[in-house]
């Protein structure tokens, strides 16, 4: 899963009041003063970001729609009179005023009057009604007039809206303007007006099982209900209040998606927030809330950050890995999140992947051990337990296997490539997923990438007939980041192909107006059929009845306390010493503690972020004190308060430390952060390899500690270096690195994946040369 930065275009929505839409988004960043009608002036408030239309509350799904409409826009739709055309809309605009709205109109008729006419009392609620002339703005000089409902809420403007022709057809007033109003229901979407049931239904009678919940549930359901289930949606795309007004299923936060207050309980008052709104709706459907913590809650300021997976491959031990899981999922539960977007459970076969530290091994085996270990620490011993998280095997299949050079997603060399239509490779990526399901994982992400020529999230025998049929597998498939876009050029289409395929959930991740609205289409031209949306929403609603979700949909304050705890990073720190391979030592390890003068060195010696990688606090990480870990230096000085340790990054004594003698010298090199395809690598270089030659004016022996998310090229400086351990990427506790280099603790680790001596020899085992080092490799004595 990915955190891009752009916005999918909303341009559906057409003819005056449905321009609204557009014209908002224009003037979000605008606050300059306009003229009014009255020719005063009039400050166009901006509307924040979670602009959306309304979905189709006022569709067939509740016999408001006449005959023979066409719908142009999600909740706009064209009719066809005697008299002329006419276009009816309804729109939800979450922070917005009733004087912005008639302002935005005023604009696009060309700046003429819009004239209130009469109240009108609905069922829930009361609406100012205003009517308009013109033949300008929009209507480009044909006489248009409409009318509009406006009603101003906490939240923002319920807007009902007619736009007519030359000739005003009257009965668009009397059939369709009039009854969309009174059906609006509290929240604006007019399921409300079918009445919520009371607490003794049965889906909500906990002696019953999931199964007989679910099948009570989905008889319950609207269509449209049914289609928010299947949306997917980024938090900072849409104001909390959409939850309600999309009757949305599910919502995330990606790397990066923090609240404004990046702490333990701002997260679990951001997530209450969101899950109030999904409460809210008719039927009371808890959402389903989902965050890619993939080696710890890495976007909570203060949580704690294990090492990457491909360090944990390296530790090799199963049972460490479920306790980590378990760990992680109390500190991400403590949030109100029960839905975590891992583990990866890829196999890499080229370390130029930007996602290589995602994964444990190229060995299937030990993917599989390790996969299966942290999805039972996430699940625990029974998904509704207060602290179980629904975990995701990902991304199905073929990511790490894909050919380098074949992405054609931005400028990626390996990430969202082909993967080879390869039975024999199938076999062999599917092992740790065929374990993963007979661990009881709850969701599968299908992979960014193609098999053959056929991208994944629209590879129906992969997600069906492999995943489901050979597979048995009968928990939610969801789409990776948006996707569903990639499968084809046509969104239409791309949305048909990748439901029919198996997605069951799409991450869209922006707009889900647009997604729900082409969902519709299909369901209603039969390019998707009913009973397909019935399966998907029946796993959906099966993962939320196994997760308690609807008895205990909020976070436990109880379990605040329990984030960055002290035990947890007491295992962080034992997980980033069993996962420090000792590559070489030339008698110099483990160092000297009673050395009085310690000179360290490198980019990731003093850096928590370097140390971290990415999808820490950001997506794509960041260097820098960016949450509150120990890096090495400070873990050393802790561990040698009497020894003096001169700390300079490029490999210099200045100053007052110029003649200097140290009695031990480290140099931590480190990559840079990334994430995904952004990390892609042409020549695996570790950046300041240099650095270690100027210490050599100053030191006799040095060693070099290697921050990384996979195997980096070193093979003409390693004769010159007297030891070197691959630390990976060890996360918030550097104790751990400390406490393998003074030998409180033996090196135990050996590599997950070969070291390839040069980017030449890889895709890995497809070159006669040898490694650097081979899968396996690792000084476990250290002497």
């Amino acid at each position: 899963m990915m955190r891009r930065h752009r916005r999918r275009s909303q341009g559906l929505v057409a003819l005056a009041v449905a321009l609204l839409v557009a014209c908002t988004h224009a003037t979000a960043s605008d606050s300059t003063q306009k003229s009014s009608p009255s020719s005063t002036t009039t400050t166009i408030h901006p509307t924040p970001p979670g602009l959306v239309p309304l979905a189709d509350h006022v569709t067939g799904l509740t016999g408001l729609r006449p005959e023979g409409w066409q719908e142009v826009g999600y909740g706009t739709y064209l009719v066809g009179a005697d008299a002329g055309l006419g276009h009816f809309t309804t729109q939800f605009l979450p922070g917005a005023t009733e004087n912005d709205v008639l302002a935005t109109i005023s604009e696009l008729i060309g700046g003429l009057p819009v004239t209130a006419a009469s109240e009108h009392a609905g069922e829930r609620h009361s609406f100012d009604v205003f009517e308009y002339e013109s033949a300008g703005g929009v209507f480009d000089g044909t006489l248009g007039r409409g009318r509009v409902g406006l009603s101003e809420s906490e939240i923002g403007v319920y807007l009902v809206g007619v736009a007519v022709g030359p000739d005003h057809p009257e009965d668009v007033w009397s059939e369709i303007f009039e009854p969309a109003m009174d059906h609006l229901g509290s929240w604006g979407s007019a399921e409300t007006s079918l009445g919520s049931p009371d607490s003794q239904a049965p889906y909500r009678n906990t002696e019953l099982s999931p199964e007989e919940r679910v099948d009570d549930l989905l008889e319950r359901m609207t269509l449209r209900e049914k289609l928010g289930q299947l949306t997917l949606i980024e938090k900072d795309s849409l104001a909390p209040a959409a939850v309600t007004v999309y009757g949305l299923g599910s919502v995330l936060s990606g790397g990066g998606g923090s609240p404004e207050r990046n702490d333990a309980t701002g997260w679990a008052e951001m997530v209450d927030g969101f899950q109030a709104e999904a409460r809210a709706g008719r039927l009371g459907i808890p959402l389903l809330y989902g965050v890619d913590s993939v080696h710890g809650h890495g976007n909570l300021m203060g949580a704690t950050v294990f090492p990457h997976n491909i360090g944990l491959g390296a530790a090799g031990d199963p049972a460490l890995v479920e306790q980590i899981g378990r760990a992680t999922a109390v500190e991400t539960a403590a949030t109100g999140i029960r839905w975590n977007f891992a583990p990866v459970v890829a196999i890499p076969s080229d370390p130029r992947w930007g996602r290589t530290y995602e994964t444990y091994s190229q060995d299937p085996r030990v993917v599989a051990e390790l996969g299966t270990a942290y999805i039972r620490g996430l699940q625990g011993d029974s998904l509704d337990g207060a602290t179980s998280v629904l975990a995701t095997a990902k991304h199905f299949i073929g990511d790490g296997s894909t050919v380098f050079g074949s992405s054609t997603t931005n400028d990626y060399l390996v990430d969202q490539g082909v993967t080879p239509d390869d039975p024999v490779l199938l076999a062999r990526l599917i092992h740790p997923y065929r374990d993963a399901i007979d661990a009881g994982v709850g969701s599968i992400m299908a992979s960014f990438s193609s098999w053959g020529d056929t991208k994944v999230h629209g590879d129906a025998q992969l997600l069906s007939d492999v995943l489901r049929g050979d597979l048995g597998f009968d928990g939610v498939t969801v789409s990776d980041w948006g996707g569903v876009d990639q499968v084809d050029a046509d969104y239409y289409q791309a949305v048909v192909k990748s439901v029919n395929a198996g997605i069951d959930l799409n991450m869209v991740p922006y707009d889900a107006a647009t997604y729900m609205w082409t969902l519709s289409k299909a369901v209603d031209a039969g390019d998707i059929s009913e009973a397909r949306v019935d399966e998907a929403v029946r796993r959906i609603l099966m993962a939320k009845f196994r997760l308690g979700l609807f008895e205990h949909p909020w976070s436990d304050p109880s379990l605040l306390p329990l984030v960055g705890s002290a035990e947890h990073r007491a295992l962080a720190r034992t997980a980033v010493a069993a996962s420090a391979v000792l590559l070489k030592n030339e008698g110099v390890l483990p160092l000297d503690d009673s050395a009085d003068t310690i000179f360290l060195s490198g980019n990731a010696a003093d850096d928590a972020g370097v140390m971290a990688g990415g999808w820490t606090i950001t997506w794509q990480g960041r260097p820098g004190d960016i949450m509150g870990a120990t890096t090495l230096r400070e873990a050393i000085e802790a561990r040698l308060p009497h020894a003096e340790v001169i700390y300079n990054r490029h490999g210099r004594l200045t100053g007052g430390n110029a003649n200097v003698i140290p009695d031990v010298c480290i140099a931590a090199l480190g990559e840079a952060p990334y994430a995904e395809g952004m990390g892609d690598s042409r020549d695996l270089s570790l950046p300041g390899i240099g650095l270690v030659d100027s210490m050599r004016k100053f030191c006799d022996q040095v060693v070099v500690v290697i921050v990384s998310g996979r195997p980096v090229i070193i093979t003409e400086e390693i004769d010159s270096w007297d030891a070197v351990v691959a630390a990976w990427l060890p996360g918030s506790e550097a104790g751990g690195l400390a406490d393998v280099l003074f030998g409180d603790v033996p090196f135990t680790a050996t590599l997950p994946l070969a070291w390839p001596a040069s980017v030449d020899d890889l895709p890995l085992g497809s070159s006669v040369n040898p490694p650097l080092f081979p899968m396996g490799h690792g000084i476990t004595d250290s002497g």
